[in-house]
């Protein structure tokens, strides 16, 4: 996510549009289109949807390079890997979610990927989750859901799943 964010700041800034870090991380799970049209009506903009999601990926994979995962998640990951089924739930397109996988040596270790283009209706709707519950073929109240959103976090909990809240950036720096 916080790199998600200098993404979005980097391709903000083409119109001015402001968007605080702590907005962002509360509009976590939303579509980039529904960002797009809420900053707009907050900001009485019209800035074009497909232009600024253009811009948002492109800086976002131009970001790639300095990814780091959440030490305990990766964690999570490696010591769960082929002993239960894994997968990625994000409002991202599938594109973005490989290539941030990619870049972190995990690609190979899920065996389900659900990504914007796979649900019609996004978090905090419980679709994409209950979604990935029936490609991994395992019932929803078995899954343990890992979320750094206060609208995953309710969409996993519609779906009857367990949940981690990983905590923002600030709140991790400031534990360490």
């Amino acid at each position: 996510m916080p790199l998600h964010y200098v993404a979005w700041r980097n391709a903000l800034a083409a119109w001015g549009c402001e968007f605080s870090e702590e907005l962002f991380y509360a509009w976590g799970g939303l579509s980039v289109t529904d960002i797009v049209k809420l900053l707009n009506d907050r900001h009485g903009m019209r800035m074009p949807v497909e232009d600024v999601l253009r811009r948002k990926e492109q800086f976002y994979l131009e970001c790639l390079p300095a990814l780091k995962a959440v030490p305990e998640v990766l964690e999570h990951i490696r010591s769960s890997y082929r002993r239960i089924p894994l997968a990625v739930v994000s409002g991202s397109k599938r594109e973005s979610v490989t290539a941030s996988l990619t870049s972190l040596g995990l690609l190979e270790k899920f065996d389900v990927l659900v990504c914007a283009e796979d649900y019609a209706r996004g978090k905090p709707d419980p679709e994409p989750f209950l979604l990935a519950a029936s490609k991994l073929g395992v019932n929803p109240d078995t899954c343990l859901v890992f979320e750094d959103t206060d609208m995953g976090i309710a969409a996993a909990q519609s779906a009857g799943m367990t949940t981690v809240r990983v905590p923002s950036p600030w709140e991790r720096k400031r534990k360490g």
